[in-house]
């Protein structure tokens, strides 16, 4: 009885009404039997009938017991549990054993499916913890990837700056060695005018040698006068002496065009020597050293013919000494025979053998002299041969050089490449912790300086240029205090508005792979955010972000038509006019209306703003447009640009008098994964904010601009309280911020462009704008969800 109590499945209430309903019943039975059968007979039939039982019950047991051992790895179903939960039996109504066994079955089965229920919460919960554990271990991977960044990304900055150091060192040496070899240039030219001065002179000196020349010759015709050519031999030997003292003024010359080419030969050598390790200067230094080579080459040869040069005099000299030996040799005979002739005294004999005396010592020491110069001669060749040495040495640097110049150029090379592929690790780390943070990115892009302008009141708007702050910080300075601010990423006005969307295509493309992307400009009237979003169009340059974001949407999704995805894409475009949502693709609104009159007025249509479950914004009424080519997306922009509320102020002559919305919904449908994904692109250009004591607004234009403050107003309500973490944040103040709602506060990928106006009268706005700026960017909105389901999209258009 034991275990049939414990086999007994759990009665409810019903079921136990009904089992005391029948009890009476079947003792009725039970003690009829008895009082019918003979007393023995009956105990005996009643026995067997208790162990038929029994022997029944026991070999129910174990067909149980091979059964749920059969079924202990059965996996049950959430129809079979239902099943199991409302089987009701089916035997008759007292058939009690057909019933017991029914429950008692049932009861087994009942606990199989709580044995595998508890199994699969046992599995669950170790599935959990291996999850857990593979989680952790990702974070402590991240950190220490980032980490490493973070120190390769210093010594990257380290490298930077010592390339940096090293250029401008570089610089400066080869400003000082430009002016050195000016300067050298310029000693160069005074020497070659000297040398010229001096050719000169010494043609002068031969044509006086041969007026010397001709006079001793006239001397020899007029050999009567003894005297006459005593005077002539005087002058001839001064004339010696003259040309003897100019051989000697040239061979210092010599000397100091060879000092001279020691000296250049040494600056040559200190200028090889500073210039190790110098890249920018490489080309420069190799035109010099080929130039001063070149200059040492031409001083050989110049020095070579100058040796020749002074062979040919020597030789002449020699010539000269031997033509005047012979005539004192004549003159000697001449002497004799005048002796013989005259009878001269031997007074003038005598004075006639001193001078011969004093010219044999001249020539003597014109010998010595000349044994000198061949002495000095032979030492310049040694020094030409020490200067060929020298040169090939220089060569051989040269080539030395050359080699470590290319060395560290591809070294440079490398380390710029590197640097590159770290910035992109950066960017992309960068993102990805945004992305987890789930912080709303916010870029900074300042206008050029327009005509108009207050430029010569001095710049408000600096950049610092320190590595951690390059590329993503701005000073504002106003009334000379400086005020600092860091963003993702700061584009000065020379940033052109390709520069602009290669930061944000990854984003871009985040819309095709099932993500809710949203990018707003916000900033005072006049300072770019519609060229910024919008651009001009017609010209390939200067398109915005909108028009470049689509050709860009349509090119990848044409791409991804190879692996099998198929992309349906829904246009809108509407903006909010004073608080009020107008359609600017439909086709009743006639361009050039009157802007102050509401189009639902007009249509009849009510354009309500509502969000579903799933947090996708649906605008009621609104004309939603199938596009599949970049041609059909650029004629409704044109449509939505003319019909666009603008209007003129004294701060802008084309001020945007309305927030504009473009919502590109996009849903992509594998063939052969059957994977679907939903994405949704949010481009928005906001009306500017703007003063009324400067933009001088009145009438129409007076209730635009408090419209305007008004929603901004609610939008920096939203920022506030998103950035506090309050419970209740007033998304409903404004429809820009109803609308904006998902965007910001829910799963979207957003990014806002801060635009800022460097002229220095709106330095007030661009303060608040920019502070404006920095607490969107410290507001955490969640991590973005991809949206891929299996089934069918839905075909309505949302806004986020």
């Amino acid at each position: 009885m034991a275990s049939r109590n414990q086999n007994r499945p759990p009665r409810s209430p019903s079921t136990r009404k009904e089992i005391g309903d029948e009890n009476p019943l079947d003792k009725r039975r039970r003690l009829g039997a008895v009082g019918r059968g003979v007393g023995a007979t009956a105990t005996g039939r009643t026995r067997r009938a208790f162990s038929a039982v029994n022997n029944l019950q026991d070999a129910t047991t174990a067909a149980n017991a091979e059964v749920g051992n059969a079924e202990e790895c059965h996996e049950f179903t959430k129809e079979e549990v239902e099943a199991i939960l409302n089987e009701r039996p089916k035997a008759k109504k007292f058939d009690l054993k057909a019933k017991y066994e029914h429950a008692a079955e049932h009861n087994k089965r009942l606990k199989l499916c709580v044995k595998w229920f508890q199994q699969c919460d046992e599995n669950h919960v170790l599935d959990k913890e291996k999850l857990k554990n593979s989680l952790e271990s990702a974070e402590k991977k991240c950190i220490d990837t980032e980490l490493e960044k973070k120190n390769k990304e210093e010594e990257l900055n380290a490298v930077i700056s010592e390339l940096r150091d090293s250029n401008a060192s570089l610089q400066d040496k080869l400003s000082k060695e430009v002016s050195e070899k000016l300067d050298a240039i310029n000693r160069h030219k005074s020497e070659i005018e000297a040398r010229v001065t001096a050719e000169k002179s010494v043609a002068s000196l031969t044509e006086d040698l041969q007026k010397a020349q001709q006079d001793i010759a006239a001397a020899n015709e007029r050999a009567a006068s003894l005297d006459n050519t005593h005077k002539r031999l005087q002058e001839y030997i001064l004339s010696l002496q003259q040309y003897n003292s100019k051989l000697i003024t040239d061979l210092e010359t010599v000397r100091e065009s060879l000092k001279r080419v020691e000296k250049e030969k040494l600056t040559i050598v200190e200028n090889l020597s500073s210039l190790r390790g110098h890249c920018s200067s490489l080309q420069e230094q190799l035109t010099l050293s080929r130039a001063s080579q070149d200059d040492a080459v031409n001083q050989k040869e110049t020095l070579v013919n100058e040796v020749k040069c002074l062979r040919g005099e020597l030789q002449q000299v020699r010539d000269d000494r031997e033509h005047q030996v012979s005539k004192v040799q004549a003159l000697s005979a001449e002497i004799v025979k005048f002796k013989e002739s005259t009878g001269r005294s031997f007074a003038e004999l005598d004075n006639l053998t001193m001078k011969s005396k004093s010219l044999e010592e001249t020539c003597s020491s014109q010998r010595e002299q000349l044994r000198i110069l061949e002495l000095q001669l032979a030492a310049a060749n040694e020094k030409l041969k020490m200067a060929d040495l020298s040169a090939s040495e220089t060569r051989v640097e040269y080539l030395e050089q050359k080699r470590t110049i290319q060395e560290l150029q591809d070294r440079l090379a490398d380390m710029e490449h590197k640097l590159i592929e770290g910035e992109n690790l950066r960017k992309k780390l960068h993102n990805t912790i945004l992305e987890l943070k789930g912080n709303i990115r916010v870029f900074c892009r300042v206008r050029p300086l327009l005509p108009d302008d207050g430029a010569a009141e001095g710049a408000v708007v600096s950049y610092p240029t320190s590595t951690e702050s390059l590329g993503r910080g701005i000073d504002l300075i106003q009334n000379g205090q400086k005020y600092p601010f860091t963003f993702d990423k700061v584009f000065n006005p020379e940033a052109s508005q390709q520069d602009v969307f290669v930061e944000i295509s990854q984003l871009v493309q985040s819309a095709l792979d099932g993500y809710k992307v949203c990018i707003f400009a916000y900033g005072q009237t006049g300072s770019g955010k519609t060229y910024t979003m919008m651009g001009r169009p017609e010209a390939q340059e200067q398109k915005g972000l909108i028009p470049r974001s689509l050709e860009q949407i349509f090119q990848s999704s044409q791409s991804l038509q190879a692996q099998g995805w198929k992309y349906k894409m829904q246009a809108s475009m509407l903006e909010i006019y004073n608080e009020t949502i107008r359609d600017l693709l439909s086709t009743n609104r006639s361009i050039g209306s009157d802007p102050t009159r509401a189009e639902s007025a007009v249509s009849g249509k009510q354009y309500t703003i509502k969000h579903d479950a799933n947090g996708n914004t649906h605008v009621s009424d609104l004309t939603i447009v199938d596009v599949s080519t970049i041609t059909e997306i650029s004629s409704l922009l044109r449509q939505a640009a003319q019909s666009r509320s603008v209007g003129r102020t004294q701060m802008n002559e084309q001020s945007s008098r309305s927030h504009m919305v473009f919502t590109l919904r996009i849903s992509g449908i594998n063939e052969g994964t059957e994977q679907q994904v939903q994405g949704v692109l949010n481009l928005i250009d906001l009306a500017g904010s703007e003063r009324l004591s400067k933009s001088g607004a009145t009438g129409d234009r007076l209730k635009e601009t408090q419209a305007i403050n008004k929603s901004l107003s609610s939008l920096s309500d939203v920022i506030f309280a998103l950035a506090k973490k309050e419970d209740h944040v007033p998304f409903r103040n404004s429809k820009l911020t109803y609308l904006l709602q998902p965007c910001l506060g829910g799963d979207s990928k957003t990014l806002m462009f801060v635009n800022v106006s460097p002229d220095p009268s709106s330095v007030g706005e661009s303060l608040c704008s920019l502070r404006f700026a920095a607490r969107v960017n410290a507001c955490e909105i969640g991590v973005p969800r991809r949206q891929m389901t299996l089934r069918a999209a839905d075909s309505r258009l949302s806004c986020g």
